[in-house]
């Protein structure tokens, strides 16, 4: 289903985004928390958006509330990327626009002791958060590279650079992103594409919902959006809000045991109500 609402005549000057990586955009994850926030942000800069998410119900309505708000297009893509069709839908649906960016915002994660997790969830976090991650970068990368611009958002996590007892497999997939994140970077930016890992720690979105954790605090997801977007081109790695550097500072002069160890403590309190 596709949704397009022609946008206006603009007098204002293009924004930094619009000019640096073209009319259109695609979001994962758009249907809320993070990736309906980066969204809102690119829609704001007048970038056209594909929105892709499972609910296609949902995704419509947030289409058109951004078409409504700022007169941007916008392309429905109901996928779920747990599954390479997922995938393949997404890129099928997008080979006719001119997309200059990619955020990859889609995700989830999971609590509580690894043994006793559920196995059939734990693998379908891996197959969203790392393999659809790494297709979709993979594809859009490629045309990138061949138009000479883009830019690419993966999101990261203040886990990922650390194992993290009760949260072991969500941290694991997590560093996948980062260390991908960092790699590609160097890779693109000599054929004119930009690469940022977003590192956030405890974001109030409904992630802690999923994932049945329990968040005293955190950024809001408006904050991860707006910062990260304004990191893209400039800098490798974002850690968005106070709190992430707040938390990354208290666990930078630690060893790797060390912090480990420290998430252990901080994931044992936000899952404190499993016992």
């Amino acid at each position: 289903m596709t949704n397009a609402h022609q946008a206006s005549n603009r007098t204002e000057a293009p924004s930094r985004l619009l000019t640096r990586y073209g009319p259109w955009a695609v979001v994962t994850g758009a249907s809320d928390g993070i990736g309906r926030a980066f969204a809102s942000e690119l829609a704001r800069a007048g970038v056209n958006l594909v929105l892709v998410a499972r609910r296609g119900g949902v995704l419509t309505e947030v289409a058109r509330d951004l078409e409504a708000r700022f007169s941007v297009e916008t392309a429905v893509v109901a996928a779920d990327l747990a599954s390479p069709a997922g995938v393949d839908e997404v890129v099928e649906r997008t080979r006719s626009l001119d997309v200059g960016l990619l955020v990859a915002s889609a995700g989830f994660g999971t609590s509580g002791p690894f043994v006793g997790a559920s196995l059939s969830e734990e693998l379908g976090m891996i197959d969203v958060n790392c393999r659809a991650v790494a297709a979709l970068s993979h594809h859009f990368a490629g045309r990138f590279v061949q138009q000479g611009r883009g830019g690419i958002v993966l999101m990261s996590s203040l886990v990922a650079f650390q194992g993290v007892p009760r949260a072991a497999n969500y941290a694991a997939t997590k560093a996948y992103v980062q260390a991908l994140a960092e790699g590609l970077r160097l890779e693109l930016a000599p054929r004119g594409v930009d690469v940022v890992a977003s590192a956030p720690g405890p974001v109030l979105s409904g992630f802690g919902s999923r994932a049945d954790m329990v968040m005293a605090s955190g950024t809001t997801p408006e904050v991860v959006a707006r910062q990260t977007l304004d990191a893209l081109g400039r800098r490798g790695t974002v850690r968005p809000g106070w709190l992430s550097k707040l938390l990354e500072a208290s666990l930078a002069l630690l060893p790797r045991w060390g912090r480990a160890r420290m998430m252990g403590i901080v994931m044992g309190g936000m899952t404190a109500h499993h016992r």
